[in-house]
């Protein structure tokens, strides 16, 4: 995988030298670029006052750092994208304290798509968890899932969406360790549908902090969280409230009133949340409607027209040959199928819509 020489300065800052968040961002501010701070790394670090422990002097060493940790992810089957790259979320870059690096494993493209945020407490009702697999299902349709890997609201995200392979789960360590270590088949799982993402470097277990700074992205990621269940102090709720900060929208399931594991999403619904209580309350509000379901017997031409049908409405015979690539005579037929099937219907002037 190829990356800028500016690239490769960001990944050697953070991978290869022992400096925390604040230095990092105090030298990419000093130095006119990334490649020049790899480049003259002793002037810029000497004047920012770091330590030479912390990082290599010698300019021969910085390359074979670089080129080291990029062998090392090839050889693991993961990527880095840094806040150049252009895959780099747009929405999370204006979150606080924007990941500088983000290490993934899985499907890279799903970074760019439109995603959407579904968490909970680790004490969720059952009644809760099969809502939030329903949910999830469909807005995995429309959307990619963001989430994490615990117990609960998380795993109702992770099981309505790992079918689609529309899901993302943001770990509170490095790609390499498992939190919690139960869920190692679950996170191999998400591995080969979708995609594992983290901001912590290979070998880093998880911390008290790296929840709160984990939630930070999942909140960033997406254009809006839906919060299955939180008690009054629950991880959920610092999501929520980190993508309230971030001017995201925000829903929650009601509960009845003196459930523990609710509480939290009746406070954030009084408080002005949107309360959701199906996945077309979301939708709805970005425009879309729930995927219509899809008979399992379609042929391939016939899932074809049918989508052109479900997008543009009632639409000519002609036309529709044209947009699906289909002789006249070969159009009509696969339409009759469809009819039959009880999917399409036919009106006046050769016209046909979604039944």
């Amino acid at each position: 995988m190829a990356y800028s020489k500016d690239e490769r300065a960001y990944l050697w800052l953070c991978a290869c030298t022992r400096t925390d968040y604040r230095e990092r961002v105090a030298l990419l501010r000093t130095a006119p670029s990334p490649a020049a701070l790899f480049e003259e790394a002793e002037e810029y670090f000497s004047a920012a006052g770091i330590p030479r422990e912390k990082y290599s002097a010698d300019r021969a060493a910085r390359e074979a750092e670089a080129e080291g940790f990029l062998a090392f992810l090839e050889e693991r089957e993961a990527f880095a994208v840094t806040l150049l790259s252009d895959e780099y979320p747009e929405s999370l870059k204006a979150a606080s304290l924007p990941p500088l690096v983000l290490y993934g494993k899985g499907r890279r493209e799903l970074l760019t798509a439109r995603k959407f945020c579904i968490v909970g407490s680790r004490i969720t009702p059952p009644w809760a968890e099969k809502t939030g697999v329903a949910i999830s299902r469909e807005i995995a349709k429309r959307m990619t899932v963001v989430t994490g890997l615990a117990e609960g609201g998380d795993l109702a995200a992770i099981e309505g969406a790992v079918g689609s392979g529309n899901l993302i789960c943001v770990l509170p360590c490095g790609l390499d360790e498992c939190y919690p270590a139960a869920h190692i088949s679950v996170k191999a799982r998400v591995e080969r549908a979708g995609l594992l993402l983290s901001e912590l470097p290979f070998g880093e277990t998880a911390k008290k902090y790296s929840f709160h700074a984990r939630n930070r992205i999942l909140a960033g990621l997406a254009e809006g969280v839906l919060v299955l269940s939180a008690a009054m102090r629950s991880g959920a709720l610092i999501t929520a409230n980190c993508a309230l900060d971030y001017g995201r929208d925000v829903f929650a399931l009601p509960y009845n009133v003196g459930v523990m594991s609710g509480e939290g999403c009746n406070d954030l619904i009084k408080k002005g949340a949107y309360l959701a209580t199906g996945a077309e309350d979301i939708l709805s509000l970005y425009g879309m409607a729930p995927a219509e379901a899809v008979p399992a017997d379609l042929n391939d031409s016939e899932r074809q027209v049918l989508g052109i049908l479900r997008e543009s409405g009632e639409m000519h015979l002609a036309e529709i040959a044209k947009r699906a690539g289909l002789l006249i005579h070969e159009a009509s037929a696969v339409l009759s199928a469809l009819e039959i099937k009880g999917v399409a219907v036919k009106s006046g002037g050769n016209k046909y819509s979604v039944s």
